[in-house]
């Protein structure tokens, strides 16, 4: 009998902790009979997000840092989202998520705008050491986030351990690429906290390029063949230094914080990768300063404030002056236009200064029972001119975004169910100034200022009757405001369109998971189905002749899609995971607005892949060479492979089917070694425990060198090694 009663109390101390607690712990009871070990199984951080009311994916970066150079390759592999790049290290690239891409969605760092860092840090040059994991949401986007993201949004969660460390990296790999990330803090006993970061990321992406044409004299007629790059040097520096408070009786944490860009780009292509450019190039320096506050019990116990103000001085140069035409052998022949769009030659300035004020406040109305409110302020200014063209018109337009949001949240019987209800008001003030090439811009179309406000809502459900198996659902009317780069073009391959009208969608989400585990094995399941029906849908378009590209509505998108994950731990030693994405987005307007039938009426959307897998296997294999290793030490061997599906360029309506533009089939193998090992952890004189932790990686990506297209069907690198070192000390 007594021993029966342990148990219980056992039984209930494990429920209670699972779900309550975020690391694994193993705690012994013992009885006046028997010695019994019980093992207490918590969620991580990451799990608990992934079970969260809205479709949403948790990415863990921590225990990664040591074998990975980019976000971008990490979260590529994620359910549901598909990265393509325009080339290699620091080419611009597009995200999508659900069937949603480019600036449908948006990026935060620890809930803050990423364009607060300036316009020329992204997820491909920010400096991972300073990353702990990434929230991917899919659709339905909190109100805390303070955003108009129409298809998701990502959340990078930087480290906020309250300890001293020094994390430091260095990498080299192929085409000349080299990068190296340094993060740390020092928390002082009267709760002063410095946090310094840099980043810096060199690349001369000088590989080959396939199949490209060139003339031959010989055969007196273009011909195939292979050819180095040969301007596309890349240089991106970002520092960031942060302190202030933390735990005091006016504020858990008060920071002030200033940032640092420096971008260095040479374009070797215009948006078609027939069009070779040999000088043009861009560049970019921002500068910004922020200031963040953070109490719990403000003015009253319950409510929470997280109050936070940034400015940001982005200033972008365009180059391109030479009168010069190139191919792919890097000879040129003298012209009358200029490389990137044909037209004169410019030295075209853009400074772009970035204003975001954000209010998020809390209030526990009761156990299990929140109200959220949440405001930002978002204003861009778009100072434009040119020192050499004289025909170029400047001009200053400003683009303002006011976003409030209202929610309530619900966790009953004892976590079981979770559920979110919220409203969002959205209101766009534009002002614009540029009156240039009209009949592409939409110049003379529009009025010179004007103000829009829609209104948004929706609500996201989870219920979980057992451990292994929940559902969820959520729902939202969303609206998406035009940005600052669809609007008014970025100064080099994109045209303004200022006559954008913004996106709004209805979106669906409804999905299945669990998690099945015992002492050493775990198996976790995710399903999920979506719908997005798109109003005024924002989409790239490109003209191959010109090699430019411009932002245009489509009037109705329609998409839809299933995605679904497994994954398996078996004793943290062996990790697999696979996961599949089918998404369908189809243009759904049947008639012009003259009356006449549409081409592309039920065409998928171009330059968009709509099915895609990966797949990845991860070992550690200490235990096997543990004779010659450190017992502190991990060896752990990692394989990937990612494909995609072909699809078209441009739209299927036009034109023959057969002869189209297609982005082929994409079949890409990865693999990968990191070894590490622990030194230290002995407490010092001052009755502080010091550790350091070694790792040396060697990463491979498209192992077996296949020609690989990408976005806007332009060549990606073939096999990258890239060799890199990393020193932890805490």
């Amino acid at each position: 009998m007594r021993r029966a009663v342990w148990l219980i109390v056992c039984l209930l101390l494990t429920m209670n902790v699972t779900y309550g607690q975020s690391r694994r712990q193993k705690s012994q009871m013992r009885d006046s009979v028997t010695l019994e070990t019980v093992t207490v199984t918590g969620k991580s951080k990451t799990q608990r997000l992934r079970e969260g009311a809205l479709a949403v994916n948790a990415v863990d970066v921590r225990s990664l840092v040591s074998s990975i150079s980019s976000l971008n390759g990490l979260i590529d592999r994620t359910a549901g989202v598909k990265i393509r790049e325009e080339g290699g290290v620091g080419s611009d690239f597009d995200l999508s998520i659900n069937g949603m891409s480019g600036n449908a969605v948006r990026y935060f760092v620890d809930g803050v705008p990423l364009d607060t860092k300036g316009s020329g840090v992204t997820l491909a040059n920010l400096p991972v050491s300073m990353i702990d994991h990434v929230e991917i949401y899919k659709g339905v986007v909190p109100t805390w986030l303070s955003s108009d993201a129409l298809g998701g949004a990502i959340n990078i969660v930087t480290n906020r351990k309250r300890t001293n460390y020094l994390d430091a990296s260095y990498g080299a790999g192929s085409y000349h690429t080299h990068k190296g990330d340094i993060s740390g803090q020092l928390v002082l006993k009267n709760g002063l906290t410095i946090r310094p970061s840099l980043g810096v990321s060199y690349s001369k992406n000088d590989y080959m390029m396939r199949d490209v044409e060139v003339w031959s004299d010989e055969q007196d007629d273009y011909i195939k063949t292979d050819r180095r790059r040969f301007h596309d040097d890349y240089l991106s520096v970002i520092g960031m230094l942060e302190v202030g408070f933390t735990d005091k009786w006016w504020a858990d944490e008060m920071f002030v914080s200033a940032s640092y860009n420096k971008l260095e780009k040479e374009i070797q292509t215009s948006q078609v990768q027939t069009k070779v450019v040999g000088e043009a190039e861009r560049q970019s320096d921002a500068w910004g300063i922020a200031a963040r506050y953070l109490k719990r019990h403000f003015l009253t116990k319950n409510l929470t404030a997280a109050l936070s103000l940034s400015h940001t001085w982005d200033h972008s140069v365009t180059v391109d002056t030479a009168y010069r035409k190139y191919d792919w052998n890097g000879d040129y022949i003298k012209s009358s236009r200029n490389e990137i769009n044909g037209r004169a030659r410019t030295l075209r300035h853009y400074k772009r200064p970035l204003t975001i004020a954000r209010a998020d406040l809390n209030y526990v109305l009761g156990e299990g029972h929140l109200l959220n409110l949440n405001y930002s302020l978002n204003r861009t200014g778009n100072d434009r001119w040119d020192e050499v063209d004289e025909s170029f018109e400047p001009a200053n337009d400003a683009l303002t975004k006011h976003i409030v949001g209202l929610a309530y949240n619900q966790s009953l019987f004892g976590g079981k169910m979770s559920n979110t209800f919220f409203v969002k008001d959205y209101i766009n003030r534009l002002s614009i100034e540029q009156t240039d090439i009209p009949t592409v811009t939409g110049s003379r179309d529009v009025e010179p200022s004007s103000t829009s406000n829609s209104l948004g809502g929706g609500v996201g459900l989870r219920f979980q009757p057992v451990e292994p198996f929940a559902v969820k659902a959520s729902y939202e009317h969303s609206v998406r405001l035009p940005l600052a780069r669809e609007l008014l073009g970025n100064g080099t391959t994109i045209y303004a369109n200022v006559a954008l009208e913004p996106e709004k969608s209805d979106n669906v989400n409804l999905g299945f998971f669990g998690t099945l585990k015992n002492a050493r094995h775990t198996f976790s399941y995710e399903v999920n189905g979506f719908l997005r029906y798109v109003d005024n849908y924002i989409q790239p378009q490109v003209s191959e002749k010109e090699g430019m590209m411009q932002y245009v509505n489509e009037p109705a998108v329609h998409i839809k899609g299933v995605e679904g994950e497994l994954r398996y731990n078996w004793d943290n030693r062996l990790q697999l995971m696979g996961n599949i994405s089918w998404q369908d987005a189809r243009d759904r307007q049947e008639f012009k607005n003259d009356g006449k039938p549409s081409v592309t009426f039920n065409n998928h959307v171009p330059n968009r892949p709509w099915l895609f897998a990966s797949a990845e296997v991860r070992y550690d294999a200490a235990h096997l060479v543990s004779h010659f290793l450190p017992m502190t030490s991990h060896l752990y061997i990692g394989a990937d492979y990612q494909w995609v599906h072909w699809f078209f360029l441009s739209w299927e309506g036009y034109g023959a089917l057969e002869t189209k533009a297609r982005i082929p089939e994409k079949n890409i193998v990865g693999a990968n070694i990191t070894y590490s090992w622990k030194t230290g952890g002995r407490k010092r004189g001052n009755g502080k425990a010091h550790s350091q932790e070694y790792s040396v990686s060697l990463d491979c990506q498209n192992l077996l060198d296949a020609t690989v297209y990408d976005n806007y069907k332009l060549q990606k690198p073939g096999r990258m090694l890239f060799a890199k070192f990393r020193i932890n000390l805490q």
